[in-house]
């Protein structure tokens, strides 16, 4: 018998086949009878051995009917796998190594910080030596009233700054959302920037009330300006604006000297950005002194010292029943947006955090009242939303007075007048140990002065008028402009048309009294109203309708009398754009791509010899308000108003209100407090102190 023959038997006789001869041998009858088609193929196979399978054949033969799966998958050195482990078993090894990883991840991350934060430590002093303007260390005097004229800085000659020295000059007031929008939109290097402001930080406006009673502290709704500042090659001014002279082109500004005087001097400008913001509206009532309002930081902080300190006052053995009462009363005039989020915010407080720390019947005692002049708190909101958020507002208990009207404020005290079913106006009274005041805008001291030096063109006496372009009306075209809460833009559209037909009717040798308009003449003047007021847009969307309603005489043609009127209906229609960060946000946006557009556009003006005329009308559109919708926050619920598209909710509702003014946050610094507040607000509650 050859090698070639004796080689199946020969590995058949190995140990490992008699090892499987043997399991075969003891294998039950009745598992081959459940597999019937085994029989005739391992018949044949074995057949051409002799009726002796190697091993090599009979491992295969198994493995191609799923029979002795341990057997099958043994490998050629005989070994067993072992048994395969239980689900619980391979899920506790996955969480311990999901945990060891994550402890590894962490470690090298705080290893990687302290790394970082030793590199920030610096020894060695950074500073060199720099050329210094004689001008810029004893600046000339000159002006109106020879005063120092800053013409130049003493960082002027710093590397990053040397190039904007001679760019046009461009100061800015204030540091609000108009203006921080127009600085960062603006292209580092075009303009020598100078930002002038009694306060060094951009405060995040909209969770300001939070910061009243502690749900978020006071840095992370506050940005220092010079960082912003910096990033646009620019200056900062820690001062304010008393005066301007439109003739010389200089802002007068006061600041604190060396030794804690007042002291005056002149900035120069090219152009000049108003963004000053605002003040509260007095309407007149007398009293305030006793009342608090909420417009920086500074209000926010002193608001929060009141409260706790009330608290603790009315906790004192020796407070008698009625004063803890006063005390503990709290009245906010106005039910705009500003007043309803505090009073949420305040409730919230006391109903979460105040009984940990305070004697129950505090909490019994408190009382928080809302007092509103119109029919609904939120008027500016849909109808829907305003009643949800009194409703919402009544089930915590806030008292809300609707049609009621503060008519004087004491020290303890509070008069109002409300209007009955009946009609008739009643005066009532509520004690008071507490009184917010938050009832609409008014124009600062600087922005009446500027008023009243513009004469017959600022008719507004609640904010400065502007046009279309954000230029300040009366002042030289294309020099100053008004962004922001400070402003407001003038609705002249009949005033502007009217003068734009009779300059084209004398133009045409025409009687503007005697100019017929065809309705191919009334839609070029639409068009030209879009382009320069698009605010009137929405009122001219059907020129069919508008021209079939104002042809009186049906004649097809409309006279100058008919065109004025139809222009009048729509100045009427037309409103003030809202006193909001969302607006004036999209102004300074608008202004900065404006001004970018202009300083790309000044050398071929200056080639061309074009120093005068509407420039800004030609280089850039008129300024366009988009409405991107309202929000506000009621007490662990939240509502939102996205033009036309109107719903309330509760939680969910509110981390939605979160998330939007998370993304909207000035920088990532400010995100990260934000999200830490909320956090340590959650786990341990709101401090209760005051400092």
């Amino acid at each position: 018998m050859s090698a070639t023959k004796m080689l199946p038997l020969l590995r058949l006789a190995s140990p490992r086949s008699a090892l499987l001869q043997s399991q075969l041998r003891h294998v039950r009858p009745n598992a081959f009878s459940r597999a019937p088609t085994l029989a005739r193929p391992a018949t044949a196979t074995f057949g051409s051995l002799s009726r002796r399978p190697t091993p090599h054949h009979l491992q295969a033969l198994l493995r191609n009917h799923r029979i002795f799966p341990r057997l099958a998958s043994t490998s050629a050195t005989d070994t067993v796998q072992p048994k395969p482990r239980s689900r619980i078993s391979h899920a506790i090894q996955r969480v311990l190594v999901s945990f060891s990883l994550f402890i590894i991840t962490g470690g090298v991350l705080v290893l990687a910080f302290f790394v970082y934060d030793a590199y920030t430590y610096r020894e060695d002093p950074d500073s060199f030596d720099l050329p210094v303007s004689e001008y810029a260390l004893t600046p000339k005097r000159g002006g109106p009233k020879n005063l120092p004229i800053a013409e130049y800085y003493v960082s002027d000659d710093e590397p990053e700054f040397r190039d904007q020295k001679h760019k046009p000059k461009l100061v800015i007031l204030g540091t609000g959302w108009a203006s921080v929008a127009l600085l960062k939109q603006l292209t580092p290097g075009e303009y020598h920037v100078t930002m002038v402001s009694p306060s060094n930080h951009f405060l995040f406006t909209p969770m300001l009330p939070s910061a009243t009673v502690g749900t978020l502290e006071f840095r992370s709704l506050v940005e220092p300006i010079r960082r912003i500042v910096r990033q646009a090659k620019g200056h900062f001014l820690k001062a304010s604006a008393v005066d301007v002279e439109f003739s010389e082109k200089l802002i007068e500004v006061e600041s604190l000297g060396p030794t804690g005087e007042k002291e005056n001097f002149y900035i120069p400008y090219d152009k000049l950005v108003v963004g000053v913001g605002s003040t509260t509206n007095p309407h007149g009532v007398q009293g305030l002194e006793h009342c608090h309002f909420l417009k920086d930081i500074t209000d926010a902080r002193k608001i929060r010292n009141q409260v706790i300190q009330n608290l603790e006052t009315a906790c004192l053995p020796t407070t008698p029943d009625d004063e803890r009462r006063r005390l503990l009363s709290f009245v906010i005039s106005g039910g705009g947006p500003t007043g309803v989020e505090f009073a949420a915010e305040l409730y919230d407080m006391l109903n979460e955090d105040l009984c940990r720390f305070y004697p129950r019947i505090l909490r019994n005692e408190i009382s928080v009242h809302v007092i509103q002049s119109r029919g609904h708190i939120l008027n500016t909101y849909d109808e829907a939303l305003s009643k949800y958020a009194e409703s919402r507002l009544a089930h915590d208990q806030v008292d809300v007075q609707t049609n009621a009207r503060v008519k004087e404020v004491q020290s303890d005290r509070i008069l109002y007048t409300q209007k009955g079913e009946d009609g008739k106006t009643v005066t009532k009274e509520l004690p008071m140990g507490f009184c917010l005041w938050s009832t609409g805008v008014s124009q600062t001291e600087f922005c009446q002065k500027l008023a009243a030096k513009l004469g017959d063109h600022q008719t507004n006496r609640h904010a400065l008028e502007t046009d279309t372009h954000l230029r300040l009306n009366g002042a030289p075209l294309g020099d100053v402009y008004a962004i922001g809460d400070c402003s407001t833009v003038q609705n002249n559209v009949s005033d502007h048309i009217t003068a734009f037909l009779r300059t084209l009717a004398w133009e045409k040798g025409k009687d503007p009294n005697q100019l017929q308009i065809s309705y191919e003449d009334w839609r070029q003047v639409a068009k030209r109203v879009r382009a320069r007021f698009p605010q009137a847009t929405d009122h001219l969307r059907r020129l069919d309708r508008l021209f079939e309603q104002y042809d009186s005489d049906k004649s097809g043609t409309l006279d100058f009398a008919e065109l004025s009127e139809l222009l009048k209906q729509i100045d009427s229609k037309l409103t003030s754009l809202p006193a909001t960060a969302q607006r004036a946000n999209q102004q300074g946006i608008y202004l900065g791509r404006k001004f970018n557009k202009l300083a790309h556009a000044e050398p071929g003006l200056k080639i061309n010899e074009v120093f005068d005329g509407d420039i800004d009308d030609s280089v850039y559109k008129a300024f366009d308000y988009k409405h991107m919708g309202s929000l506000a926050y009621i007490g662990n619920a939240a509502i939102f108003d996205f033009n036309g598209l109107s719903f309330g909710g509760g939680l969910l509702a509110v981390y939605l209100w979160r998330g939007v003014y998370f993304t909207q946050s000035v920088s990532l610094r400010t995100r990260m407090l934000l999200a830490m507040d909320w956090s340590k607000r959650a786990l341990f509650g709101r401090d209760m102190m005051n400092y």
